[in-house]
């Protein structure tokens, strides 16, 4: 049963997305709207940061919150994770792991887990499907101090964020993303079904717990036609939104 906070906080997306709090417009006020709801002002304030995260509201304190857009972003669960993303756009998503060994780290290994260079780390090379069909390659490298915990996944698993934290309670908490377009290379090609040469949005991507710690860094390849990605800039956010192409 959801919290009476994520209740209400699905109650004002609805109202955003049927136009009642327009673009431009605001919201009622904290008071009114635990007046409405018969709530205390604090679970409202749960309600509205839930939007505030999303970047569908601005954040300024002390006012009316304006309402920014009348689409959901993803959240960054949907964005770190393919199979979560997946299954929220009602869609069915695979993988499988190619190979998997340790070896020392390299100089960009260092840089991006935060590590000594040559200290060895976990390398994983992933093929993932939508709906059957074969989308993308991902390359992980993860640290020591995850790789044990890596190398119990199965080789077929559906998300491995979902099982690194039942595991050992790990929690992907912040990411940054380079993306860019390459040409595919001999492996990618045979992976992919696809022409060598053929285009690739590439992802490059750093993701680290709530206390900075790098977890793993990854270089994903979508197989040109598959997804795209859409980012939506505000003052009060930024949005990165992952589509099916």
């Amino acid at each position: 049963m959801a919290a009476r906070h994520e209740e209400i906080a699905e109650e004002l997306r609805q109202a955003i997305d049927r136009g009642e709090y327009p673009v431009g417009g605001t919201l009622p006020s904290e008071s009114e709207l635990a007046a409405r709801y018969e709530v205390s002002r604090g679970t409202v304030r749960q309600a509205v940061a839930a939007l505030t995260s999303e970047g569908r509201i601005g954040s300024r304190q002390g006012a009316r919150r304006v309402v920014l857009g009348n689409r959901r972003s993803q959240s960054f669960a949907e964005l770190r994770s393919f199979a979560q993303w997946a299954r929220a756009m009602g869609r069915t998503a695979t993988g499988h792991v190619i190979e998997q060994h340790r070896r020392p780290a390299t100089q960009e290994d260092a840089e991006r887990l935060q590590i000594t260079a040559g200290e060895d780390v976990l390398q994983v090379l992933r093929v993932r499907g939508l709906d059957g069909e074969l989308v993308l390659v991902e390359r992980n490298v993860y640290p020591l101090w995850v790789a044990e915990a890596v190398e119990r996944i199965p080789a077929d698993c559906e998300s491995v964020v979902r099982a690194l934290y039942d595991d050992i309670g790990i929690i992907f908490a912040y990411g940054e993303h380079v993306i860019d377009a390459i040409g595919a290379g001999t492996e990618d090609a045979e992976l992919l079904g696809i022409r060598r040469g053929g285009p690739l949005l590439r992802i490059r991507r750093t993701t680290t717990t709530h206390a900075g710690r790098p977890i793993e860094w990854s270089d994903d390849r979508y197989r040109s036609g598959s997804v795209s990605f859409a980012i939506a800039n505000s003052i009060g956010s930024n949005q990165l939104v992952r589509h099916v192409v």
